[in-house]
């Protein structure tokens, strides 16, 4: 009877320490996924009149602009968690990319203000850049060192799982606008809601994370002020850091070519309304948040090589079958099926975030992963979106997402087979 009280008290605290860890990353992604929704709207009206593809590659454009301040923010953001804890270094990017969202969802129109309006959004989008630097890598330790040590697999996991559910929520709102308001109202002002309304989780993600325990110990602490985890990354671990980078490419890259930058494919290659092409990216995201928690599990039965390869080996095989079947049959129906399909199976591969944090040791865990997280973004999915409609305009493929897809994921299983996988072999404790 004892035990089974102890174990019913455990629970919420359990649910507790994944949700609250994980709101700080569904924020990012949430407003990643807005922002490409309503990438055609902002290309429109932050610039000068000019042909719809210029406008649009604009807009990507500013988008991937964010990304440059990434490593930065992965190397402050990163060393603050190494040095004065986890929990200061996930409340610090919740606030700023809040703030960076804020920016854009209030950001005048060219009409309004010239060249002062490209400018405030890109202010926005480094901001938001800077904070999802850190984000990623300080989220996804205290995850790992919160968790029991035969489920650091499936509690990480749950980064991946908020990804998918920030996608879904973004475009479950962004289907309800669009079915909801005229099209000229959502032009006008009807694109700014999603992004005002993302601030409002930073009261809910401050208060689930008052409760949860700070990972990294006093001794730790007083040990980091003396030490420069940035120097012993380029001095001692710089091939760790090489590995996780070249690992990172891949699963990048086939989420934002496949996630991200679908709805903007459905609408301008495919002829489908933002309507149909929000409601298969709800699909996906759905699909990413159901079976991410399964890829975790995979990971601690399996092992994180084996869960990892498996995933990624089969994105590369179904890219271009995928990419064929939609253009041959550009319907909605199709679409959703190949997005859950592809989102199925990168939700089987969210071993890499356990993985990641395992290819580091404790001291400078979080400088490790959030630097090279942060830079692996930038060079494969930063510009991913814009490289990609680029593609298809000087091949005139519409096939060009999914060659960049598979050629960016075989050069990332190098790194896959050269991840360290060292467990954390108790809570706290740094791998050897």
């Amino acid at each position: 009877m004892s035990l089974a009280i102890a174990q019913s008290s455990a629970a919420p605290s359990r649910t507790r320490v994944i949700a609250a860890v994980s709101i700080g990353n569904a924020l990012e992604y949430y407003d990643l996924a807005i922002y490409t929704f309503v990438a055609v709207i902002i290309g429109k009206l932050i610039f000068p009149a000019q042909d719809p593809t210029s406008q649009v590659l604009l807009s990507l454009g500013i988008y991937g602009t964010g990304y440059f301040a990434r490593p930065l923010g992965g190397i402050v953001i990163g060393t603050i968690g190494d040095r004065r804890g986890r929990k200061v270094a996930v409340n610090l990017t919740l606030f700023l990319m809040a703030f960076g969202t804020l920016i854009i969802g209030l950001a005048p129109t060219y009409e309004q203000s010239g060249i002062l309006a490209p400018i405030i959004v890109l202010v926005g989008r480094l901001v938001q850049g800077f904070s999802a630097g850190g984000e990623t890598g300080a989220s996804t330790t205290l995850l790992a060192e919160s968790a029991p040590d035969d489920e650091r697999g499936y509690f990480s996991s749950w980064q991946g799982a908020s990804q998918g559910l920030a996608a879904a929520f973004g475009a479950l709102l962004m289907t309800c606008l669009n079915l909801s308001l005229p099209a000229d109202a959502m032009a006008s002002w009807g694109w700014r809601i999603p992004f005002i309304l993302g601030i409002a989780i930073v009261p809910v993600g401050l208060y689930l994370r008052r409760a949860i325990d700070e990972t990294l110990d006093m001794e730790s602490r007083a040990t980091a002020k003396t030490r420069n985890p940035v120097g012993e990354i380029v001095t001692l671990h710089w091939s760790r850091a090489m590995w996780a980078l070249l690992a990172l490419l891949g699963g990048n890259a086939a989420y934002v070519t496949l996630n991200l930058y679908l709805p903007t494919y459905g609408v301008r290659e495919l002829n489908l309304s933002p309507a149909a092409t929000s409601t298969a990216a709800l699909a996906g995201g759905i699909t990413i948040f159901l079976t991410s928690p399964i890829g975790g599990v995979l990971a601690d039965r399996w092992g994180r090589r084996e869960s990892l390869l498996l995933s990624r080996i089969a994105i590369i095989v179904a890219a271009w079958p995928a990419f064929l079947i939609i253009t041959a049959c550009p319907t909605l129906p199709m679409l959703i099926a190949n997005i859950v399909i592809l989102s199925a199976l990168q939700g089987l591969g969210t071993g890499f975030f356990i993985a990641m944090v395992e290819n580091f040791p404790k001291n400078v865990r979080v400088t490790g992963l959030s630097a090279t997280y942060a830079l692996g973004v930038v060079l494969s999915g930063g510009f991913g979106q814009m490289i990609v409609t680029w593609l298809i305009e000087i091949t005139g493929s519409k096939l060009a997402p999914a060659f960049y897809v598979i050629g960016i994921g075989l050069v990332s299983l190098i790194g896959v087979l050269n991840l360290s996988y060292l467990p954390i072999r108790k809570k706290g404790v740094a791998n050897a």
